[in-house]
């Protein structure tokens, strides 16, 4: 696999990381919907993942990302209908989605 593809999957990495910090101890939809801070946090980090998604996938298309089209439309989504983001179903992207992005990301480093 390509380094730029390697730069590009430790940058999803640290943002899932990131992601996990902001909500560390905080696991609770509750806090995230009231918190604008977190939120706003993880918005960013969810623009960062997409962004680098978006260019893994002009480099390799068949990279084994389950939800590679479905992560870059969420990136989108975040930068430019942010008024039309549903805070749980960002909640449920990050607590049900992120951990198998994180797996899948790790294992395609591993190959390295």
């Amino acid at each position: 696999m390509e380094s730029e593809v390697n730069k590009l999957l430790r940058d999803i990495l640290t943002s899932i990381d990131a992601i996990d910090s902001y909500i560390l101890g905080k696991r609770s939809f509750e806090i995230y919907k009231s918190n604008r801070i977190i939120r706003s946090a993880i918005e960013r980090e969810i623009e960062i993942i997409g962004e680098a998604t978006r260019n893994i996938l002009k480099i390799h298309p068949n990279i084994q990302i389950t939800a590679k089209r479905k992560i870059v439309d969420l990136r989108n989504i975040v930068a430019h209908a942010y008024d039309t983001l549903d805070d749980a179903a960002m909640w449920a992207i990050v607590i049900n989605q992120l951990p198998v992005l994180k797996s899948e990301v790790e294992s395609l480093l591993k190959q390295e």
